[in-house]
């Protein structure tokens, strides 16, 4: 059984889903730690209702090493093996993502490696594509760079806003990114290079 631990920034709607699909059994996991870098996070109190340990380090004004010097104490008091960024707004340091080696994963709004970084979505937007969607990845040190665990697309329509584009895109994270932590967690995936495959049951 694997100890997940998950960061968020904000609403903590990916965290909830995945929160939902371990507690209905779906995933073989327990979340051991939620973690965010704002105490406004909506998704704290979320996490404090359904009684999961958690933790809030501030990060502003800490460098991007140091703060991740704070998070890898956190995992290690936590036994975290697992580690989901759901709208985690700090990129992690190469030392940690060292720690943890194909054993962090993140949800981004886009089918990288189109519109990396920020506003995906208006990215998508702007460049005038006609599709779109979602990555479940690994996390390695370059920004939204690891190899690619699933993805879902979704075609951007004709009048489409930034956020109703977002809002399309969000019911589909919602669904592959436990789908993609049910098949780590079952230890169904491969990497090989950038190929991931996934294995059958």
């Amino acid at each position: 059984m694997n100890n997940v631990g998950i960061l968020i920034s904000g609403r903590g709607s990916n965290f909830r889903a995945l929160s939902d699909a371990i507690e209905a059994g779906r995933i073989p996991a327990r979340i051991s730690l939620v973690l965010s870098n704002r105490a406004s996070a909506a998704g704290l109190e979320l996490a404090r209702e359904r009684n999961y340990p958690t933790v809030c380090i501030p990060s502003k004004g800490l460098g991007r090493d140091a703060y991740s010097r704070l998070l890898a104490r956190e995992f290690k008091s936590a036994q975290v093996d697992l580690v989901c960024l759901a709208g985690f707004m700090r990129i992690l340091g190469p030392e940690l993502v060292k720690q943890y080696p194909l054993r962090i994963l993140n949800i981004h709004p886009s089918l990288l490696p189109a519109f990396t970084g920020l506003h995906a979505q208006r990215q998508a937007l702007e460049w005038g594509a006609k599709v779109t969607g979602c990555t479940v990845h690994f996390v390695d040190e370059e920004l939204d760079h690891g190899a690619i665990i699933l993805q879902h697309p979704v075609p951007v329509e004709d009048g489409d806003s930034e956020e109703s584009l977002s809002s399309r895109i969000l019911v589909h994270e919602h669904q592959i990114y436990p789908e993609a932590l049910k098949l780590v967690c079952q230890n169904r995936v491969r990497v090989e290079g950038r190929r991931v495959r996934i294995m059958p049951e």
